[in-house]
Formats: structure tokens, sequence, C-alpha cells
């Protein structure tokens, strides 16, 4: 259309009719004179609107989990340069060489479970900060740490952190009596809450009383909401004892921990939890059982007994 008087004429009528239009229906309400026409332009174009919706969330989403896949590799990234940072800085002598095992081994459980993990060196014990069971480690707030994170080693489950400050944190130790962790054994997916005794093995109370339970059976954390305080899948101990079943509601056993908390020195302060659930894999593989020896005890007859099967008797 040419820009001509008659033109800008008919755009200035236009929009006096529609700001008419508005006003007609603001002042109407619900009575409103045109809301048959706006319920028929919506019958028109609301499926073209959610046709366009579907096409596009799919593209959202995607861009979205690309961006999150992202900055997760870019976390991990990020980590993995920290630990090696870790890893030099302990140098080459003996004692070092036995630390760089334990970050080694606390590493390949990282990666098998797919945590995202702060290295940490162990600089203090409980003693120092009254008599509950815990340690104080060399990272703090500065480093990524918060309240109510999981802390593993090679071996398996550690504590949780407790106190936050700005290059330090404490964590409390799985065998501290006001410890309390959700577990899962393995591969009968049995539930319970396996809590601390000191110097003793874990006490767990599964909520099955019924449940079947051998020594040596195996349990894992189940892990909480949002992952905090404890992500699933830590190794957390071997079974020592089961009580007999009473009849009650839950069966108490005992475990040993896997993690030995009197020896502890280099951990791990779980900082990005796995995006699924590692289940059992994380467990070490179970000892292969020693062979007995099988003893043939073979009997040779001396030089003056008998043949056997002869009769020696004379007729």
């Amino acid at each position: 259309m040419r820009d001509t008087r008659e033109s800008r004429l008919l755009l200035v009528l236009l929009i006096a009719i529609a700001f008419a239009l508005i006003t007609v229906d603001i002042r109407g309400g619900e009575d409103s004179p045109v809301d048959g026409a706006r319920q028929a332009a919506a019958a028109v174009f609301g499926p073209v609107e959610s046709g366009v919706s579907a096409a596009v969330d799919p593209v959202g989403n995607a861009v979205s989990a690309i961006r999150d896949s992202g900055e997760r590799h870019d976390r991990l990234a990020t980590l993995e340069k920290e630990n090696a940072a870790l890893k030099a800085r302990l140098g080459s002598d003996d004692r070092s060489r036995s630390r760089l095992k334990q970050l080694d081994k606390m590493l390949k459980v990282a990666g098998t479970g797919q945590y995202g993990i702060k290295g940490a060196e162990v600089i203090a014990i409980g003693a120092a900060q009254g008599f509950s069971w815990t340690i104080t480690i060399d990272v703090g707030a500065n480093d990524g740490i918060r309240r109510d994170m999981t802390v593993l080693n090679g071996d398996g489950l550690v504590g949780r952190v407790t106190t936050v400050g700005p290059d330090t944190a404490t964590v409390l130790l799985a065998s501290d009596p006001d410890f309390t962790v959700g577990t899962r054994m393995e591969n009968s997916d049995e539930l319970g809450f396996a809590s601390g005794q000191g110097d003793r093995p874990l006490r767990v109370e599964l909520l099955n009383g019924k449940a079947e339970v051998r020594k040596g059976d195996r349990l894992v954390t189940f892990g909480s909401q949002a992952d905090r305080p404890f992500v699933p899948g830590v190794p957390v101990g071997v079974v020592s004892r089961v009580d007999p079943s009473g009849g009650g509601l839950t069966r108490t056993l005992y475990v040993t921990p896997y993690a030995g908390f009197t020896k502890l020195d280099i951990v791990g302060v779980v900082v990005e939890a796995p995006k699924k659930d590692p289940r059992d894999t994380v467990l070490p593989p179970k000892p292969k059982p020693t062979p007995r020896p099988t003893v043939t005890v073979t009997v040779t007859p001396s030089a003056g007994a008998p043949a056997g099967g002869q009769n020696q008797s004379e007729q």
C-alpha cells in the first residue's frame, strides 16, 4: 500500500476502532459483546500455538540438557585439575607415595560412582574439638564445601560435613554415636539405618524384621533427598554379626565399616552427586574363597602282615 493521505486516514480509523473495541470489552466484563469472537479466534489459533510450543519445547529441553551437561563437564574438569594439584603437592617420598596410593584409590571409587569430589587432607582429629568422633580437613567454603556433604575415601563412607569455615571444615565420622545413615543391603535391597558406636562395629536396624541376612553381606548408602547429606551407593561395610530374629518389627545387625576411622589421611568431599544411583557398582570385588587343602592318607601294609583276601589258616 502506498503512503498516501487516504492510507494514513485508514490507519487512524482502524486504530480508533481497535481502542473502541478494547474499551467495550473491558466494560462488558464476562458479558462482553466481543467474547464470542475472542473464543472463536482461540479455537482457530489455539492448536497452532500448541503445535509450535510442542515443536519448540524439545529443542529448548535439549539446549538446557546440553548446557547442564557442559556445566557438569566443566565442574568435573575443574575438580580433576584440583585433585591433580593435590597429588603434585603430596611429593614423592615414602609417606607421600602411600598417600598418593590413597588418593588414586579414592579417585577410582569416585570415577566408578560418578561422584565429583574435592580431595582434602586430614589436619586435625576430634580431640582438638571435643569428645566426638570428628576430623578437620583443609578445604572449606572457599573451595565449594558446604554443610551436609558426603565424605568418603578409597575404602568407603567416612562421614558428613557438619561445620564449614573459609578454608577448613569439620567432618562427623560414621563411627560417632550421633551419626546415622540410611543403608541398603547388596542384592536384597533391604533398607535400614546404621548408627556409630565409637570403636565398635556400626549398629544397623533393618526395617524388615524377617529379612534374611548372613555374615559377610555388604551394605551401601541409600542416599538422601537432593543427595544431602548422603549420596547413594557409597560402600558402608560388611555384616560381622546378626542378632537372632525375635519377631520384632526390625532386625539388628553389626557391620564392620570399610573405612578405618583411626587412620584417615586423604579423603574426598562429594561436591557433585551422580546423575543416577550407582547401586552396588562401587563395592569392592568380593574376596575369593581360600581353597582348603585336601589331605589323602594312604595306609601301607607292613612286610609281615598277611596279604588281604588270603586265608592263612591250614585245613
